[in-house]
């Protein structure tokens, strides 16, 4: 089923969801990658303020290429999930209730979604450049020294993903 996802997405919001729904989102979402998600739960484990807002907030595991001239963005495709499978349990649990990547997710990472009530949403791989063109702008907000693996917030407009992962635990890689 085809649906439309306004950002902030509460639990509610991701409740709504099922594994297999296309989803077009517009509105704010936010990329990190392994580096960025490791600085992050090192920030949480020293008991500091982290750099953006977690609740009903969504990340997508993105490092994009360089913006060419007259480009927001580079290529944005999707990362490989699992690795930040290690960490999404404790972002999850601090109000996080989105994540955008490819491929599977551990137990664990699906145990703390049903808790959460959160979802997580496969995009393209290997669409980046198209991925990109739903992207309308882009600001690095923390750890700019990580280059590419830095934290974006970015400004979104029907980026189309796909539900695999429910809040339910629904999982489409499964069915």
């Amino acid at each position: 089923m085809e649906k439309q996802l306004q950002t902030p997405l509460t639990k509610e919001k991701a409740k709504a969801f099922t594994a297999g729904d296309y989803v077009y989102i517009t509105g704010t979402i936010y990329s990190a990658r392994d580096a960025a998600h490791k600085r992050l739960t090192e920030t949480l484990a020293k008991g500091e303020k982290l750099p953006l807002p977690l609740e009903n907030e969504i990340i997508y595991y993105l490092g994009p290429t360089p913006a060419r001239p007259g480009q927001v963005i580079g290529s944005a495709g999707p990362t490989t999930s699992s690795r930040m499978d290690k960490y999404a349990p404790a972002l999850l649990d601090l109000g996080q209730t989105g994540m955008i990547g490819k491929g599977r997710r551990s137990e664990e990472v699906i145990a703390s979604m049903k808790k959460n009530s959160a979802v997580y949403f496969a995009a393209v791989g290997g669409a980046g450049a198209l991925l990109s063109k739903c992207i309308k702008k882009a600001e690095v907000i923390a750890y700019e020294d990580l280059g590419a693996e830095a934290i974006y917030k970015l400004e979104v407009e029907k980026f189309p993903v796909i539900v695999v992962i429910d809040s339910k635990g629904n999982n489409l890689y499964e069915m």
